[in-house]
């Protein structure tokens, strides 16, 4: 005749069963599912983001978004391939003028400064760079060259960058207040020497946790306004 299992296993299995989940795993649990679907958000968003809002092929400018120097004040790989491309489509005719943005946004030195000389080396006369100086961000990189083609009555650009960057600033261009929208298109600068498949992965995964910070918080926080 079988065994019947005793009482205290059967009881000892009902308690564990039904025994709450703590509020500190409910929270934790929470927090990751959350997490989960903000970058899940981002990842989606930057596919859907779009590379420009108009057809054309000639602009008013080339707008080289900024990223920082290195600690002597000399060009990083990064940004001296978005000037270098910069100079490549002036000198194939995409735009009479490059507007440089940025500030002294990681260290001392400010980058739009740093990236003037790189492109006046390149043979960019100084008559056809302008430079934006003040930028900490790339909301402010989009507000601020935006101001600057208004006050001379531009209305459109071409946006230089790394590829990984374009799609979180094509999302900031495209929303743009009415009275400063532009009419913009994204082009990639491509590296000046290959990358590890390492690095790529973790530069894309921080553009990923920016662009959920912009869609979170900086989008509604920060504003084009003076």
């Amino acid at each position: 005749m079988p065994r019947k299992p005793s009482r205290y296993t059967r009881t000892g299995q009902l308690r564990r069963r039904r025994q709450p989940i703590s509020w500190k795993t409910r929270l934790i649990l929470a927090f990751v599912a959350t997490v989960a679907a903000l970058l899940a958000w981002a990842t989606i968003a930057r596919s859907l983001a779009p590379t420009s809002n108009t057809s054309l092929t000639r602009f008013d400018a080339i707008i080289v978004l900024g990223t920082p120097a290195d600690s002597d004040g000399n060009p990083q790989p990064n940004q001296l391939a978005r000037v270098t491309e910069a100079v490549r489509e002036y000198q194939r005719g995409v735009a009479p003028r490059l507007i440089l943005t940025g500030g002294a946004a990681h260290n001392r030195f400010i980058e739009a400064r740093v990236m003037a000389r790189a492109a006046e080396a390149d043979g960019i006369p100084a008559s056809a760079i302008y430079l934006e100086q003040q930028a900490m961000d790339t909301m402010q990189n989009a507000c601020y060259a935006d101001r600057i083609m208004k006050a001379h009555g531009w209305r459109s650009a071409e946006i230089v960058s790394a590829a990984e960057h374009l799609p979180r600033a094509a999302m900031i261009f495209n929303a743009l207040p009415p009275d400063s929208a532009i009419e913009w298109s994204t082009h990639a600068a491509p590296p000046l020497r290959p990358v590890s498949s390492a690095y790529q992965s973790a530069v894309s995964a921080v553009e990923v946790l920016k662009t959920a910070r912009y869609l979170v918080w900086a989008r509604w926080a920060d504003s084009c306004a003076p």
